[in-house]
């Protein structure tokens, strides 16, 4: 599994980023974004299953973020809107151990691909 992660950056709280992520070996796993935090636990942030594009999402990114894919691709975007401070991370994107028609699970992942950093500064 090679998945590549990019699109992180520098923005101002209440702005806007969008992250990608490439599974340039074709896997056709679901896949998932999770963020880790200097001094805190990893936290899965969202995920959207192969089988029909059913997606989940933590609730501190709820009506903020949105996961999308385009599989001719084998992309996976996440659209992040209005950040916040709370935001600032390490994203990755991860293959998910468990998803099928109509849900997606964020509890662990198999493989991971090298993140990319989130900073929301003023």
């Amino acid at each position: 599994v090679q998945l590549q992660a990019s699109g992180g950056g520098l923005v101002q709280p209440g702005g806007s980023l969008r992250l990608s992520c490439v599974d340039s070996a074709s896997t056709g796993y679901s896949i998932g974004w999770f963020r880790q935090a200097p001094g805190k636990e990893r936290e899965g942030v969202a995920c959207i299953s192969n089988v029909d594009g059913t997606a989940d999402y933590a609730d501190s990114v709820k009506g903020r973020f949105t996961i999308s894919r385009d599989q001719a691709k084998n992309t996976v975007y996440l659209q992040m809107n209005s950040l916040k401070p709370e935001d600032t991370a390490n994203y990755y994107c991860a293959t998910l151990m468990r998803w099928g028609s109509g849900y997606c699970d964020m509890s662990e992942y198999d493989a991971r691909g090298q993140g990319t950093q989130v900073t929301v500064s003023s």
